[in-house]
C-alpha cells in the first residue's frame, strides 16, 4: 500500500505537465476534486472543525499551489527535489516555533540539504517545451519547500496537542483553501478540453485521494523508518514518469542535487532510528 501511494503521488508531475490549462486552473480544480475525494475515501479527513486544522491548512494550501506553478515552469525533478529539501527549513523552524533543540548532526543535515538545493540554481537548464522558465520554476519550488516545512511544523504542533485525525483533516482543509485561493484566477473555465477534465479528475481522485487512502492504511502496520524509506520512491519516480511520457530532460546538476537530498534524508532517518534503538 505504501509503495502504491508513493507511485501515485509520483505521477503528479507528469499529469500536471500534460494539462493545457493554466497553473491556477490546474491547482484550483485539482484541489477541489481532491477535497471531495478525501471526504469520500478517508473518514479521518472529515474532522475539519478545529481552528488549528485551518491554520496549518493555509501553509499546506500554499505548498499545493506553489508546487503546481513550479512543475509547470521547471522540470518535474527540480520541483519535487526542491520540495523534498523542506527538512532543512524545518530544522530552523523547530527551535523557533516548537522549542525543539538542534543537535550538531541536525546542522550538518541542514547544510547538506542546502548544498543540494543550491545545485539547482548553480546549473539552471535551458528552457524546453515542458519547462519553459526553469529559473522562475525553481524559485517557486524553493518557496514550495518553505511552505511544506511550515506544514510539517504545524502538524507536529497539533500532534503535541493530541489532535486526532489532524493530519488528514489538514490535507482536506488545505485543498479547500487552495481551491478558494485559485478560483478568481482560474475563471472563466467554460471551455476546458475533455483531456484536461480527465487529467484534473485523475489528479484529484487518484493522485491525491486514492494515494492518501493507501497511505493511511499502509502506515498502520509498517514502522516509521520503513514508511519514510518507501515514500522516497515518490521523488525518485516523479522525473522518471515525465521522461517516459514527455521526454523531459533533467540537468546533471539537478540530478546531483537530488541525489544529495535523497541520500542525506535516508541517512538522517536511519540515524534517528538507530538512536531510538
Amino acid at each position: 500500500m505504501l509503495i502504491g501511494a508513493a507511485l501515485l503521488f509520483s505521477t503528479g508531475g507528469a499529469a500536471i505537465k500534460a494539462t493545457s490549462i493554466t497553473s491556477w486552473q490546474t491547482a484550483g480544480f485539482r484541489s477541489a476534486v481532491a477535497a471531495v475525494a478525501l471526504w469520500v475515501f478517508v473518514r479521518e479527513a472529515r474532522a475539519i472543525g478545529q481552528w488549528r486544522v485551518w491554520a496549518v491548512g493555509v501553509a499546506y494550501a500554499s505548498c499545493l499551489v506553489l508546487f503546481v506553478h513550479a512543475t509547470k515552469l521547471t522540470t518535474a525533478a527540480n520541483a519535487i527535489f526542491l520540495q523534498s529539501a523542506a527538512p532543512a527549513w524545518m530544522l530552523l523552524l523547530g527551535p523557533l516555533l516548537l522549542k525543539e533543540p538542534i543537535r550538531r548532526s541536525d546542522l550538518l543535515y541542514a547544510a547538506t540539504l542546502a548544498g543540494g538545493m543550491s545545485l539547482f540554481f548553480a546549473g539552471v537548464q535551458d528552457p524546453q517545451a515542458t519547462a519553459p522558465d526553469p529559473l522562475r520554476g525553481n524559485l517557486y519550488g524553493l518557496l514550495s519547500s518553505v511552505a511544506w516545512a511550515f506544514t510539517l511544523a504545524g502538524l507536529r504542533w497539533m500532534a503535541a496537542r493530541e489532535n486526532p485525525g489532524a493530519a488528514l483533516a489538514t490535507v482536506t482543509a488545505g485543498n479547500l483553501l487552495a481551491f478558494a485561493f485559485c478560483l478568481p484566477s482560474a475563471l472563466p473555465a467554460n471551455s476546458m478540453p475533455v483531456n484536461d477534465v480527465l487529467l484534473v479528475l485523475y489528479l484529484g481522485f487518484v493522485q491525491i485521494g486514492a494515494a492518501y487512502w493507501l497511505l493511511t492504511r499502509g502506515m498502520r502496520s509498517v514502522p516509521a523508518f520503513e514508511s519514510s524509506t518507501l515514500l522516497l520512491i515518490e521523488p525518485i519516480a516523479n522525473p522518471v514518469w515525465t521522461w517516459l511520457l514527455h521526454g523531459e530532460r533533467t540537468g546533471r546538476w539537478a540530478v546531483l542535487g537530488g541525489l544529495i537530498i535523497l541520500a542525506s534524508t535516508f541517512l538522517k532517518t536511519w540515524a534517528a532510528r538507530a538512536r531510538r534503538g
